[in-house]
């Protein structure tokens, strides 16, 4: 055997020696590593970069009452608001002092002029019986004019005043001294029902406006009198 062939062979067998000791040094490694005891804490890290912002969590409870701030000053004045109810009469003042007597007035004779105003209130009543007499014998005649021309009624010309004022003539002269009302007298503004007829008998009564209907109508006869026309 030459040398080098045996070196050669040497080297083998140590290479296979290392091989195998690394297999069995690894197999005991494999059974026998343990965890190591616990290493001391780390010192902190730096301050990260603030997050972003996260949703809005729910209302919290109603916290308690705070105390009553200081009084603020005046506001402006507002405008003027609409005049209130009218309020209650007040109390009577106290009583002023009296007067100075006044000068003493001429003597009157009273008795001379309530002779002469009872001598015209007198002449009055004369005169409105006269009016109504001569209204009443006028009121008869034209009741008999409706009669022989066969009629039942006819309009007179009468009709409610206005605001209740009780009945006005065409002209507007209010009904006065004389009427001759039936069961239905007109009463409040004028209307379609608030017109006067006068039946043959001679009464006045209430009655439609738009119906047709012959009517008496009064004119200027003369300087003396007046005429009815039916």
């Amino acid at each position: 055997m030459k040398h080098h062939d045996f070196s050669r062979r040497l080297l083998v067998l140590s290479v296979l020696s290392t091989i195998f000791d690394s297999l069995n040094a690894v197999e005991v490694c494999s059974n026998t590593i343990l965890p190591g005891s616990k290493g001391d804490l780390g010192e902190g890290g730096d301050e990260g970069d603030q997050g972003r912002l996260g949703k809005t969590g729910p209302p919290g409870l109603l916290g308690l009452t705070g105390e009553l701030g200081d009084k603020g000053e005046v506001g402006r004045m507002g405008k003027m608001g609409s005049a209130g109810d009218k309020g209650d009469a007040g109390e009577a003042g106290v009583d002023g002092p009296s007067g100075l007597k006044g000068n003493a007035g001429t003597t009157c004779d009273c008795g001379r002029y309530r002779k002469v105003v009872g001598q015209m209130d007198i002449n009055v009543r004369k005169l409105k019986n006269a009016v109504k007499f001569v209204k009443n014998d006028t009121n008869t005649l034209i009741a008999d004019y409706v009669t022989q021309a066969g009629l039942t009624q006819v309009f007179i010309g009468l009709q409610a005043g206005q605001n209740g004022g009780g009945p006005v003539y065409a002209d507007l002269t209010p009904v006065r001294n004389y009427t001759a009302w039936g069961l239905e007298e007109p009463s409040g503004a004028p209307s379609n029902t608030s017109c006067v007829k006068m039946v043959s008998t001679g009464t006045w009564n209430q009655v439609e406006c738009d119906i047709t209907m012959y009517y008496v109508c009064e004119f200027k006869k003369s300087r003396r009198g007046l005429a009815a026309v039916l």
